[in-house]
């Protein structure tokens, strides 16, 4: 039976993520900062720490006990749209502990777990972390701390590749979550299944690679 490990996983696409993958018979690892009923309903396996918490990430991967096949770095926040007092820097600092090198040293403590099963590495990012498409400015925090990601995980994906590990980020496209909204035009659902695809079909070569949830490939 193949593990994943799926963090933020108390709402959105990170419960939609472990509810899929326990469906198809998968172990499912998933954490959050709170207790969920949700997951508690699923029957999986939880763990609660908060991933701005860089020592409770660290002693949670390096205590990681099992062959890990899949990782999904999922936990994400917003910050300030702004920088414009010491405030919202240190909120800015704070977005990217959460979506930019909590997912890195998870990644790293877990390597030898995700070595083990020869397994894959995914960040869930944001098209808005691609300076290329950003034309419209704004959102400072989450789209330079997506951006850090994004490059740190392309590092993670070279550094690693050698252990038989695929690295990659994927948007999930503009879904109806929370942060999404309701006018998004995809669903929890159709995101999860098509970004569950898609990480099927990854091949070493495609390692390092930032992608669309449909696999196709974004500019960075």
């Amino acid at each position: 039976m193949p593990t994943v490990l799926i963090t933020g996983a108390n709402r959105g696409l990170g419960l939609e993520l472990s509810c899929q993958y326990a469906a198809d018979g998968w172990s499912v690892v998933a954490t959050s900062r709170k207790p969920s009923d949700e997951l508690a309903q699923l029957g999986v396996e939880t763990a609660q720490f908060d991933v701005a918490d860089l020592d409770a990430v660290e002693r949670f991967g390096r205590g990681f006990d099992r062959p890990l096949d899949l990782l999904i770095a999922n936990a994400g926040t917003w910050g300030p749209m702004r920088i414009e007092s010491a405030a919202d820097g240190r909120e800015w600092a704070a977005a990217l502990t959460v979506n930019s090198i909590a997912p890195v040293l998870l990644a790293e403590t877990l390597m030898p777990r995700l070595s083990e099963a020869k397994g894959t590495a995914i960040a869930i990012t944001s098209k808005m972390g691609s300076i290329d498409d950003n034309g419209s400015g704004g959102y400072v925090a989450y789209r330079s701390s997506k951006s850090a990601l994004n490059s740190a995980w392309r590092s993670l994906a070279l550094d690693h590749r050698a252990k038989g590990v695929i690295a990659a980020v994927l948007h999930p496209g503009w879904v109806q979550t929370r942060m999404g909204g309701n006018n998004a035009p995809l669903t929890v659902e159709q995101s999860v299944s098509a970004m569950r695809q898609t990480i099927e079909r990854l091949e070493p070569n495609d390692s390092g690679s930032f992608l669309n949830y449909d696999g196709t490939p974004i500019p960075w």
